[in-house]
């Protein structure tokens, strides 16, 4: 988990290769979560894959809450997970896939 403010932690995860092309899959919403399925998506052996739940989503808490819970602290929890992996913005081909 990952505190990205006084109220919301974020549930992170990553599998895959550690020296792949990295790629931040974003989940649908709203209050859906990251689901293993999700992992199929990429190949594991060429892929860095980075599956996190957004703010009030999944694994993340507070559960449900919408708070402090908008695209702009969206876009700001990415850019605060991405170095907690030694990954900086912007990341070169970056892939992201929304529902």
């Amino acid at each position: 988990m990952l505190q990205v403010s006084d109220l919301h932690q974020i549930y992170y995860e990553q599998s895959g290769n550690p020296q792949g092309k990295p790629v931040v899959f974003l989940h649908g919403g709203p209050g859906g979560g990251s689901i293993p399925i999700y992992r199929q998506y990429f190949n594991p052996d060429r892929w860095r894959i980075i599956i996190f739940d957004q703010r009030g989503c999944g694994k993340s808490t507070p559960h449900a809450e919408l708070r402090e819970n908008t695209t702009r602290q969206l876009v700001a929890d990415i850019e605060t997970l991405l170095p907690q992996m030694s990954l900086l913005l912007p990341l070169p081909g970056l892939n992201a896939i929304t529902s």
